[in-house]
């Protein structure tokens, strides 16, 4: 599914609990900004106990996403998140730059790619995917 037009977006958007169980809640919002261009908004909370918090400038007109930014958070504690800042001096990164992770331990300087985010297709499978998995390796721990 690429960012085809606003209302199947929309759709998408609002219809995340009833497609993936392991949501519990969503506050996702998704707001008009101009005729071709909207913002997302909100969380989604997981029953692993995390919580991904959304924030998306998405372009419909030009198909995809101007800006973004991911933060998993295990109660006050962030864990995870996602920018595309671009490192072009870090080669560890380049297979999906500018799209990265920053991760625990160092978790400003701990940088790690991310498959499955783009500016070209919605990320949020990916991320609750990553949400899921995240929340298994947590509870081992």
């Amino acid at each position: 599914m690429g960012f085809l037009v606003q209302a199947e977006y929309e759709q998408f958007i609002y219809g995340l609990p009833n497609a993936y169980p392991q949501i519990t809640r969503s506050t996702l919002s998704l707001y008009t900004i101009s005729a071709s261009a909207a913002v997302v908004e909100g969380s989604l909370f997981f029953d692993n106990g995390l919580e991904l918090q959304v924030v998306e400038v998405l372009d419909f007109k030009n198909g995809g996403s101007r800006r973004y930014g991911y933060t998993i958070l295990r109660g006050d504690e962030k864990i995870r998140w996602y920018d595309p800042q671009p490192h072009p001096d870090n080669p560890d990164l380049a297979a999906t730059f500018p799209h990265h992770r920053h991760e625990l331990p160092s978790i400003k300087d701990n940088r790690r790619p991310a498959p499955g985010i783009s500016f070209t297709a919605p990320n949020l499978p990916a991320l609750i995917k990553d949400c899921v998995e995240l929340g298994r390796t947590l509870s081992r721990d």
